[in-house]
């Protein structure tokens, strides 16, 4: 019985709770998609910082890629709607920035962490990346992700979906 139950939790923890979030050139996010597209849902510190704009141009350069593969990505961090316009404008990303300034997305993923930073502590996002079925299934997950090759390690395991 104890393993069933343990099973039953571990399934819990891999489906989302259905959310709706707001993004980017006004549109309105539905995860799980509502389209029946994968979700590629990447988690990000601060817009227009280096790791971060690296992050933004190598998923934008693959975008095309992702979507033959029926899949959707989404940039997400606490900066507002007007931060993410300007960071996306700026460095032409073909793809959505969420707005998580209440954190909710955050919190759901579990992606914000104990940080330091020249001595000091503070509570800030880890960058994460997370592929969701059109079920709301997490189908894979990237914690402490490395910027460098990580969008194409990505766009690799969705082409095995």
């Amino acid at each position: 019985m104890l393993v069933f139950l343990n099973q039953r939790i571990i399934a819990y923890m891999n489906k989302i709770n259905p959310t709706t979030c707001k993004a980017t050139s006004n549109q309105k996010v539905q995860i799980p998609d509502d389209n029946g597209r994968n979700i590629v849902l990447y988690f990000y510190p601060k817009d227009s910082t280096p790791g971060c704009t690296i992050e933004g141009n190598d998923f934008s350069s693959l975008e095309s890629s992702f979507e033959k593969q029926n899949s959707v990505i989404y940039g997400v961090s606490r900066d507002s709607l007007a931060s993410h316009e300007k960071f996306k404008k700026k460095f032409n990303f073909s793809f959505d920035l969420i707005s998580d300034e209440d954190e909710s997305l955050c919190n759901q993923f579990d992606v914000i962490k104990l940080k330091k930073l020249y001595g000091k502590e503070y509570l800030g996002i880890i960058r994460s990346t997370f592929v969701i079925s059109p079920a709301g299934e997490i189908l894979r997950k990237w914690d402490k992700v490395r910027v460098t090759g990580h969008a194409q390690e990505v766009l690799e395991f969705v082409g095995t979906l």
